[in-house]
């Protein structure tokens, strides 16, 4: 009996041209629109973009808070601030500019101070977004850099590999940081699209795995899916897979002993990424103390 087969949230439908669903980052090959302001969520946009995109946003975001209230500062005239005032506007704009750089970090060197009863309720509330917008910025920075540190990498290629006394369907997956990740499990699926009285649908078969889980990560893991008379890949060719346009997902869940929080890791191997009759070459070696050395560059190497 063949595995069945189901739609794990990707849908069944298909539409052409064709692209894989899982992207090499991880990321679904999925585009949202109609969305509203309501949809958008900045935590969410912080937390996840990149470190340099983070810094730079905190840093446009401080220099555009003191430009608003700098602005605030020279249309309520001069005079306003004890020792800003200036030759020229430019320098009394300046002098608004570092008066609220001190206010809205409560620095506060007192060489520049309100001298009105408006430029004091303008600092006043200054000083409150200063204290609310540091409160967040700790706080985003704390969420970044508090999220589970492993980073799985997986093998370049997947291989179709003499496996007992057949043939497997093999891939490496691999903890690229020095963190414990622990219960490992691996779940693999073929996606193909086939026609049928219904049309043209992507068909999903829960791949049967040799081993699912592993309880340790400090090497690599070849996951293997043994081809045998009930997998969906038997007798397929290269040809076969090209034209059901064929693509291996992959899920890896793990608990970081770090951060004692569960992490995933996606992944994907499309039919032209698939090697034929080949084998890993050992990824890992034993020096002269008999420590074993891993060698990250190695895990998508393969055996001449």
């Amino acid at each position: 009996m063949r595995n069945p087969t189901y739609d794990p949230g990707i849908t069944n439908q298909f539409t052409a041209p064709v692209r894989r669903i899982i992207n090499k980052d991880g990321s679904f090959n999925v585009h949202r629109r109609g969305t509203t302001w309501r949809d958008f969520h900045p935590y969410l946009h912080l937390i996840n973009m990149s470190w340099a995109a983070f810094f730079l946003a905190l840093f446009l975001g401080y220099l555009l808070a003191n430009t608003i209230f700098a602005i605030v500062y020279f249309l309520l005239g001069p005079n306003q601030l004890q020792g800003g005032d200036g030759p020229s506007e430019l320098v009394r704009f300046l002098h608004g500019f570092f008066f609220s750089s001190q206010t809205l970090t409560t620095v506060g060197y007192g060489s520049i101070a309100p001298r009105t009863m408006a430029a004091s309720a303008v600092a006043a509330v200054e000083s409150l977004v200063g204290v609310l917008g540091f409160a967040v910025a700790t706080g985003l920075l704390f969420g970044r850099v508090s999220r589970p540190s492993a980073r799985f990498g997986f093998s370049r290629n997947i291989l179709v590999a003499p496996y007992q006394n057949g043939t497997s369907l093999q891939f490496r997956v691999v903890n690229r940081r020095a963190n414990s990740v622990m219960e490992i499990e691996a779940r693999v699926l073929l996606m193909t699209v086939e026609e049928n009285d219904e049309g043209t649908l992507r068909r999903y078969h829960v791949l049967r795995l040799e081993r699912p889980q592993v309880l340790f990560l400090p090497l690599t893991w070849t996951v293997v899916h043994p081809i045998d008379a009930e997998s969906p890949l038997a007798g397929k060719t290269a040809e076969d897979l090209e034209r059901l346009q064929a693509e291996i997902l992959v899920l890896i869940k793990a608990y970081d002993d770090t951060f004692s929080q569960a992490v995933l890791a996606r992944h994907s191997y499309r039919h032209d990424e698939f090697a034929w009759n080949r084998r890993f070459a050992p990824a890992f070696e034993v020096d002269e103390h008999g420590d074993l050395l891993l060698d990250l560059q190695k895990v998508s190497t393969l055996a001449e």
